[in-house]
């Protein structure tokens, strides 16, 4: 039986991860250097096939081959009854997503979301088709609606990619009907889009924002068959928000069908009157915002120079309140502390938004989804969500809008405690301030605290129920004295004119907040995976350079505590364990002997990448290229995991060797 080109790819790259995960290469390269030793002499004959085959079996390494993937299947078939986090089977590929079977409630309506393909991606046409085994740019598909989100497994990138998937929603109510099966008339009512987001992975796993686009599902409700096909046209992001990006074909399915279907004017004309109400709300709101910012303007002349921000554009190229941006987000078990939220956010790469040419940046604040589907952003984007999940553990939280040194644009978040004090977040290192106002009418002699943050001066502060702007004579934050309810200080925006717009359902075109999704790595796992492929690559290195490789398994174990505190000092600002990791190093490095140890933090578990970018810094080249009397090497991995596949990654490099005079 034949398999197609992508399964025999990914079946073969198994089956290297496996290779590795034994060392069956570097011990293969040991059978063979032993037998061309033992087989010396003028008549020997050359080394066949045959030969090297029975030296394997000779030494035990295809039997112990068998045995280990024997162990995998067992694993995998009793993998059902077991949870996921008692065991990992070897042979499994990480990035591989496997269908599973959802259990249906015969008492519950669904929805039946069918991808049937894509055509018309041109940026495309000219890409050729993938190699067998060869590494391609892919397309993923994420699909939020009500709380359930699910995304596609990645595609090879083409004109007419193969997207091709099935996910199935369930159409739940609020309220006290909430156990009933939703009728045509409820599920009409309901004005939440199925938001789709389109993401783009290439070849060294960066990624792109291709599509985001909110999908009305409502016009099933009118199918007599309770089916209906759609074309979707797909459209660029940022710059290119009104340019087609590509065509999908999706199938949308009631289940069970309905009994009574709505006509299709029914459907039509509710759409119509939600439109045309959130037009109305939105032209109200504008106004509104006209009239407020006169006014704010006619308190002093020089407000007009200040960084105050009451609209934004999102992917899409659509102008919304900064407010509808900020909601109140819990994240359940996934995230334990408000410092935590904070380090988690930070490991979500910064990165501002593409632009064609040179001149200033493109603005672009992603949607919430958008933002966690790329996994990168600007410090808008960290910083709204660093707010939402601040509100959601109950701290009074405000996105603040001004700049940093030399005059750049920056945003950052700031809390109010109960007692007056204010901190200041930074999204983009989860580093916290302290604010302290600084009184330009003291004397020159007073001692004034010098502040630490970088930030030069504030325009306004908002969350998703308030707007304020700064009002004080200086916009400086040094001087600003952060009393957000004194209205000669911070001039407000009505709160029921905010509420209008930005409340949750306020209107159709707000998309809706997803949840956070839980990760599908296992640290352990990924831990010892990323440390036998540093180990695999250290020792060809060093093999380049005619060193041998002797690994000390004890020290490396020992560098784990190490790596802990490096973690928790910059998730929780405290440093603790130093002391007991240096007494385990000087008892672990004997007498006359030298210890060096390079630590490093990166986002991704590119083990290639990594090793490229330590060996730049002299001090892991010395480490890694060691010289010396009885030299023992050691690497640690940790792969600390945070929600939605975030990963803050901990290698350390060490050796040990005798000093020799």
């Amino acid at each position: 039986m034949s398999l197609p080109p992508e399964k025999a790819s990914e079946l073969k790259q198994i089956i290297h991860n496996h290779l590795m995960k034994m060392d069956i290469y570097g011990k293969i390269r040991e059978v063979l250097s032993e037998t061309l030793r033992e087989d010396h002499g003028p008549a020997q004959r050359l080394l066949s096939e045959d030969d090297f085959l029975n030296a394997l079996q000779r030494r035990g390494i295809i039997d112990d081959v068998m045995k280990d993937i024997r162990l995998s299947q067992q694993k995998h078939a009793h993998g059902d009854s077991e949870s996921p986090s008692k065991g990992v089977p070897l042979l499994t590929d990480k990035q591989n997503i496997q269908m599973t079977k959802t259990s249906i409630d015969p008492s519950r309506r669904y929805l039946y979301l069918k991808v049937l393909g894509g055509k018309a991606f041109l940026e495309h046409l000219q890409e050729p088709e993938p190699l067998p085994g060869q590494v391609c740019s892919t397309f993923t598909l994420f699909l939020h609606f009500r709380n359930q989100r699910f995304h596609s497994k990645p595609v090879p990138c083409a004109c007419e990619p193969d997207l091709q998937e099935g996910f199935l929603f369930h159409i739940h109510t609020d309220g006290a009907e909430s156990n009933k099966m939703a009728d045509a008339t409820t599920m009409l009512s309901i004005r939440d889009p199925i938001h789709l987001v389109l993401i783009k992975t290439d070849t060294s796993s960066e990624t792109t924002l291709v599509s985001s686009y909110l999908l009305d599902w409502r016009t099933v409700l009118s199918s007599p068959s309770g089916k209906t096909s759609l074309a979707v046209e797909l459209m660029g992001v940022g710059s290119e928000c009104k340019l087609p990006g590509g065509v999908l074909t999706i199938d949308l399915e009631l289940y069970p069908p309905l009994t009574e279907t709505l006509s299709h004017d029914i459907v039509s004309t509710q759409r119509t009157i939600e439109k045309q109400r959130t037009a109305e709300r939105e032209r109200v709101f504008l106004v509104y915002a006209k009239q407020w910012w006169r006014e704010f303007l006619e308190i002093r002349s020089s407000n007009e120079s200040k960084m105050v921000k009451i609209f934004a554009q999102d992917e899409n190229g659509i102008n919304r309140p900064v407010c509808s941006y900020v909601r109140v987000l819990r994240a359940g078990r996934l995230l334990e502390s408000p410092r935590q939220a904070a380090r988690f956010v930070s490991l979500l790469a910064h990165e501002k938004a593409p632009v064609v040419g040179g001149g200033d940046k493109h603005e672009q604040w992603c949607t919430l989804l958008a933002f966690l589907c790329r996994g990168k952003g600007d410090c808008e984007d960290h910083s709204t969500l660093l707010c939402s999940l601040l509100l959601g553990f109950g701290l009074d939280a405000y996105v603040c809008v001004g700049t940093k040194a030399k005059g750049t644009p920056h945003t950052w978040v700031l809390t109010q405690g109960t007692d007056g004090s204010v901190t200041f977040w930074e999204s983009l290192t989860a580093r916290r301030y302290l604010h302290q106002t600084i009184d330009p009418d003291a004397p020159p002699m007073a001692s004034q605290s010098k502040p630490s943050y970088p930030y030069r001066t504030v325009g306004c502060v908002f969350n998703h129920q308030s707007f304020l702007a700064n009002c004080q004579p200086s916009d400086s934050v040094e001087l600003c004295v952060f009393d957000l309810r004194n209205p000669s200080r911070w001039k407000a925006m009505s709160e029921e004119a905010l509420k209008s717009v930005c409340d949750s359902g306020a209107t159709s075109s707000l998309p809706p907040l997803p949840p956070l999704s839980s990760s599908s790595l296992v640290s352990s796992a990924a831990s010892n995976q990323l440390e036998l492929e540093m180990r695999y690559l250290i020792s060809e290195y060093r093999k380049d350079l005619n060193l041998t490789t002797v690994w000390d398994d004890n020290l490396s174990y020992l560098l784990s505590s190490a790596l802990s505190a490096y973690e928790m000092e910059r998730c929780n600002g405290i440093s603790c364990g130093n002391e007991e990791f240096q007494d385990a190093v000087r008892r672990a490095v004997p007498d006359g002997h030298t210890f060096k140890g390079f630590p490093i933090h990166f986002l991704h578990r590119n083990a290639r990448r990594v090793f490229a970018t330590c060996l730049k810094s002299p001090f892991c080249e010395e480490i890694v290229c060691c010289r010396g009397d009885h030299v023992r090497l050691a690497v640690r991995v940790r792969v600390f995991i945070y929600p939605e596949n975030v990963c803050a990654v901990w290698f350390m490099f060490a050796c040990k060797y005798r000093s020799v005079l």
